[in-house]
């Protein structure tokens, strides 16, 4: 099996991320704005966005196919991403996952941007969300 390889996707090949999602039956959606992430083997196997606001960034995206899930990539991808960075890095995940995210160094936010405060708001009226942070 070859190795996995972590890399900023160029903006050209952003709808191979679209493509990725819809392959695997995730609602997940490409960021418009900022930077898409992948883990490749030959083919994207996970992939995250990281879109910049207030004085770090956003979060959103991250998945990973099923079948290669419980090997750390999700893990990999994330600190990959975050190695360039500097400031903050925000996330909304259901409650479930928070033990995940923890284990990635994320921890519950005590503030956040108004942006994301507001689109906080908006999105935890159809489902349950929390507010999570990490310093990259």
């Amino acid at each position: 099996m070859p190795e996995i390889q972590f890399c900023l996707l160029p903006d050209a090949c952003r709808p191979l991320l679209g493509k990725f999602y819809r392959e695997h039956q995730s609602s997940m959606r490409a960021a418009s704005k900022g930077q898409a992430w992948v883990a490749k083997q030959e083919e994207i196997i996970g992939a995250l966005c990281l879109t910049p606001v207030a004085d770090g960034h956003w979060l959103t995206g991250l998945f990973v196919a099923p079948p290669l899930r419980g090997n750390a990539v999700a893990q990999r991808l994330i600190d990959a991403a975050l190695l360039p960075l500097s400031g903050p890095v925000w996330l909304f995940c259901h409650p479930d996952l928070q033990g995940f995210y923890r284990l990635a160094g994320f921890e519950t936010a005590q503030r956040l941007p108004q942006a994301l405060g507001e689109r906080l708001m908006r999105y935890s009226r159809s489902k349950p969300l929390v507010a999570l942070h990490r310093e990259a």
